[in-house]
């Protein structure tokens, strides 16, 4: 089956997420749980596209040294592998679960070092797995030696294949992928992603609309803003949707993001109006929320859950 999507992770990451009881900063904790699992943005993407049925590629840089995790989730949910395998091990990210804070801590490690011929092999890669139509999802961090407009360039290789680029990145790589000739056509950033591109505080649904105003004024298509438990804002031409969740019991909030750009494509894919785009990529994110993992419930939830999102019409003149 041709993949409908690809998702390129330039520095992907295994995950152990570690559940405690509660953290306490300078003491001894005894685990409840350790689990370890092929992670990093664009998998996230990949993984939860998978379980909604969504034939689903991926690419991008792993360690050749501890890839079997990669290898266990690709085929278990018959996702396409075109991953780019380089000498030494993939980053390792800790998890620390906090059950009676029902937070998550994020311990970061550092990944691979690659080169320029790195990237043109995942260049080589997307050129083989996009074509007219495909959705191709950029996400996630640099590696270390990989230029800052790398995303920029894959953008730019997007547009020249017929591809639509969904970015979800922040920092320089995002300031270069902006500042770019040819823009992806969707982004997903946080508030706080959002603010550190615009240079200000955006602490207002207006002053949020305003900085998505200059995005869509600068050629990307469609502004999705994750705003944790208040949900998120959607932009798309003149049409502006504030989407809000159902309540829902909070498993791990590590990958909802990813969740909600998961259900952003399964959206795209199928041609949505903003409305329904909302719903499904709201429904997403909370119906993660319950899952460990990168993984969704049964669809009948999810489509619960969309069916649940409170949505408001919003212009351009709406206040907090």
């Amino acid at each position: 089956m041709t993949a409908q999507v690809l998702t390129i992770s330039l520095n992907p990451a295994l995950d152990q997420t570690i559940t405690l009881d509660r953290l306490r900063l300078g003491e001894v904790h005894r685990a409840k749980a350790s689990r370890i699992e092929a992670a990093g943005k664009g998998v996230n993407v990949a993984s939860c596209l998978a379980d909604w049925g969504v034939a689903t590629a991926v690419t991008g840089l792993i360690g050749a040294g501890n890839s079997e995790a990669f290898d266990r989730l690709f085929a278990a949910k018959r996702i396409t592998d075109a991953f780019v395998r380089r000498p030494g091990d993939t980053r390792t990210n800790v998890k620390l679960l906090d059950l009676e804070a029902a937070d998550t801590t994020d311990i970061n490690l550092p990944g691979l070092t690659v080169d320029a011929a790195a990237l043109d092999e995942v260049r080589a890669q997307l050129a083989a797995q996009c074509s007219a139509g495909t959705v191709v999802v950029l996400a996630g961090s640099l590696p270390s030696g990989v230029p800052d407009d790398s995303y920029a360039r894959l953008v730019a290789d997007v547009a020249r294949l017929g591809g639509r680029a969904v970015l979800d990145t922040s920092g320089m790589p995002l300031a270069a992928a902006l500042a770019a000739t040819v823009l992806p056509y969707a982004i997903k950033p946080n508030r706080h992603e959002l603010e550190a591109w615009a240079g200000r505080a955006l602490s207002t649904t207006n002053e949020l609309m305003a900085a998505a105003h200059e995005l869509q004024a600068r050629g990307v298509a469609l502004v999705a803003i994750s705003l944790g438990a208040d949900g998120a804002l959607f932009l798309r031409g003149d049409e502006i949707v504030r989407a809000r969740p159902l309540p829902v019991a909070v498993g791990s909030t590590v990958g909802a993001g990813d969740a909600m750009v998961a259900g952003l494509v399964a959206a795209l894919i199928s041609d949505a109006a903003l409305d329904d785009l909302a719903r499904l990529a709201t429904a997403f994110a909370a119906a993660k929320l319950g899952c460990i993992g990168a993984n969704l419930p049964a669809r009948e939830r999810v489509l619960a859950l969309a069916a649940g999102a409170r949505l408001d019409k919003l212009s351009k003149g709406a206040r907090a």
